[in-house]
């Protein structure tokens, strides 16, 4: 079902004031007229795609680089040439043409490569193509100055240079009557001037009789006469004619070329659609990024979920003004569908109910709004408001009776898929009647399963919404020590109307609200003092529960930092230990090396090491030489063998391995897996204090081996 626009409802929450900004943020006169058009879509699935398309240019102009610059001019007047038969385009609409086909190419290309990323102006820039059928004609014709070109036809050439030459004889000859009529001082101080595109000499009135030639006009003054030189009359004439066969041959030039333009008019009928559907998209980007907006969830649930939401134009006027904003954050589904606001005057009840209102039509009609990305909106078939007096003289209606003809039309149209926004809630006749019949009105509304956001100072519809299982109260806070309001949003309980605090705020005298305390039920005064009470306990419990929140993230931020440290430690002494292994076999090589050499210095050795150093040698020499003699030989029976099988030999088997040494205090150990070895000093369990060298460790018994 086609969701119901309300004229009223559009008025009340504002909604125009947004479509104009977005007709000033429009290029282009098509999608201005589209945009005073705006409105909740028709489907859920068009809502979708019109936010997604919008979220996807706002995320190319946040963080994308070579996505062109959408200026542009339209094409229709093009597009109506093109569909006449014998029509002939002007140089600014061929101009335009090649504009646009330059400009769809470059968003195409772009686009192409990102089809996974910006699927929506993707599916939008495929109701063209990529080509140079229209760029490569017009091209043929027009230089990079946008000027036709000299060659656009052989005819055109010619005329040209006749042109040329006719002006570079018009140019010698004028100079030379200058300079003869200058040294007689004929000429006035400008010498010279254009009039009807012909050079003409300024000639000083007196002497205009003794300059031959064709007098074309004179001064303000009279002080100087234009007369065109003898000389160039007929070179003059010349010209015009020739430049008159020069507009006339551009003129067929630009008819061939329109000729094979208009084979491509749906082509350029498509370029139209791509530019002035990026054109209304581009304005929606701008308002969202002047708004810090986002793509928030539209599912097809009668729900809402605002997580730090703000009312769009009072997020502009502040920030105009340079004032803070302070978002507001509730949920409602199908178990909590009717929302009572209540509390003082002035402390944001109504700014509340016009957030919700506007930005539910804003996401049906296909905008970002200023929310916390992760909000949901769900699909209303009917958005329906009852906000200020609306009193019409001309029609002779009261607040009341314009109020009870809304409610009438409300309960027309409420179910399921009906969000309600009524501030005020039962105002206009006495108190304890219209309170009454608003409370029968509420529990219609209820009863028909309607959503609803309703302010109130009434007690009764307070405590209705108390009572009704899928309906909630809900308070605006305010601080009762500074008599100001919080602006802040308190589900869970009604708010006091603080009706003597604000008073009190406006300078009404101390005394008149002591006295007007005593006229009221004192048990009406209690109950609005406790009610104001809970409210400042619920503000403290919950700035409490913040400041919970807060250490226990702090907390976990410490415990997580503190974690990190300890595996950070573990690794540098893991590395430690193997770094001291290693340096302690370099020392035991070391001292081995140095025996080494003490023994060779010794007098009487060296002979006897000498030949202990070539008796290795040989030994390993002859082992290698029996190795290569084995391999050889190995090689030559495998040659000659045939391929039969040969009886595999038996295995025998493998001696049992020698149990491991136990381990005990003064045991000489080791790692396993290394050869540095440790004395045990303590054995507590199954771990070992050990003695590496200089260093002591613990190790567990498991890796640890008797040698």
């Amino acid at each position: 079902m086609r969701p119901e626009i309300d004229i009223q409802t559009i008025q009340d929450l504002e909604f125009r004031a947004i479509r104009s900004m977005l007709v000033d943020l429009c290029y282009g006169e098509t999608a201005k007229s589209r945009m005073e058009q705006l409105e909740p879509l028709e489907r859920l699935h068009e809502a979708n795609d019109a936010l997604d398309a919008a979220a996807e240019l706002l995320a190319i102009r946040n963080e994308e680089d070579g996505f062109p610059r959408l200026e542009f001019e339209e094409l229709e007047a093009e597009i109506r040439q093109l569909g006449i038969t014998a029509s002939i385009l002007e140089l600014e609409g061929i101009i335009r043409l090649l504009d646009a086909s330059r400009l769809v190419n470059d968003i195409m290309q772009f686009l192409r490569k990102r089809e996974e990323d910006y699927p929506q102006l993707f599916d939008i820039a495929q109701s063209a193509y990529f080509t140079k059928e229209i760029i490569d004609p017009i091209e043929q014709v027009l230089d990079r100055r946008m000027q036709v070109k000299d060659d656009a036809s052989p005819e055109l050439l010619k005329i040209r240079q006749h042109i040329r030459r006719t002006r570079n004889e018009i140019n010698k000859n004028f100079e030379r009557v200058v300079k003869k009529l200058g040294r007689d001082g004929f000429l006035g101080d400008t010498v010279e001037a254009y009039i009807n595109h012909r050079r003409v000499l300024t000639v000083v009135s007196n002497y205009k009789r003794q300059v031959p030639g064709n007098v074309v006009g004179a001064s303000k003054t009279g002080s100087f006469t234009y007369i065109e030189p003898k000389e160039n009359m007929a070179l003059n004439n010349e010209l015009e004619m020739l430049l008159d066969d020069e507009r006339a041959e551009i003129r067929k030039i630009f008819k061939v070329l329109t000729d094979t333009l208009r084979v491509h008019i749906d082509l350029v009928r498509s370029y139209q659609f791509i530019l002035t559907t990026l054109d209304f998209i581009q304005a929606k980007v701008r308002l969202a990024q002047r708004l810090g907006a986002s793509r928030p969830a539209l599912l097809d649930e009668p729900q809402l979920e605002l997580i730090k939401a703000y009312h769009p134009l009072l997020l502009l006027s502040n920030k105009d003004a340079g004032l803070n904003t302070i978002p507001q954050s509730l949920y409602m589904d199908k178990f909590c569908r009717m929302m009572v606001i209540s509390g003082p005057n002035a402390g944001g009840k109504s700014i509340t109910l016009k957030t919700v209102g506007l930005m539910q039509i804003m996401v049906q009609s296909g905008l970002l709004v200023p929310c916390d990305p992760s909000s949901t909106f769900g699909w209303f078939h009917h958005i329906l408001s009852d906000i200020g007096d609306n009193q019409s003289i001309a029609n002779q209606l009261s607040t009341y009776s314009y109020r009870l003809k809304r409610m009438n039309h409300f309960l027309s149209k409420a179910n399921k898929r009906t969000l309600l926004l009524l501030d005020e809630f039962g105002t206009g006749s006495d108190p304890e009647l219209g309170g009454a019949l608003a409370e029968v009105f509420f529990e219609t509304l209820y009863n028909r399963r309607s959503f609803g956001v309703i302010t109130t100072h009434y007690a009764n519809i307070k405590l209705k919404a108390a009572r009704l299982k899928n309906a909630v109260n809900a308070s605006m806070l305010f601080d009762r020590e500074s008599l100001e309001p919080l602006y802040q949003l308190s589900v869970g309980q009604p708010g006091s109307s603080f009706t003597f605090e604000v008073a009190q705020i406006n300078g009404i005298p101390q005394d008149l609200i002591e006295e007007a305390k005593t006229r009221l039920d004192a048990n009406k005064v209690e109950m609005d003092k406790l009610i104001a009470n809970l409210q400042k306990e619920k503000s403290e419990v919950e700035q409490l529960n913040k400041a919970s929140r807060r250490a226990q993230e702090e907390a976990d931020e410490a415990k997580e930092e503190y974690e990190d440290l300890i595996a950070h430690y573990e690794e540098r002494l893991l590395k430690q230990q193997q770094l001291i292994e290693k340096n302690n076999k370099a020392l035991s090589n070391g001292k081995k090396m140095e025996q080494f050499i003490q023994s060779y210095r010794m007098k009487g050795h060296n002979k006897k090491l000498l030949e202990e150093v070539k008796k290795f040698l040989a030994i390993e020499k002859s082992k290698i030489v029996k190795k290569k003699e084995q391999a050889k030989h190995k090689q030559t029976e495998y040659v000659q063998t045939t391929p039969a099988k040969r009886p595999k030999k038996k295995k025998t088997p493998a001696a049992p391995p020698p149990p491991p040494k136990p381990i005990e205090l003064g045991s000489v150990v080791r790692m396993k897996n290394s050869s540095q070895k440790g004395e045990v000093l303590e054995i507590k369990g199954k771990e070992a204090l050990v003695l590496f060298g200089n260093f002591k460790t613990k190790a567990k018994l498991a890796d640890l081996e008797a040698v």
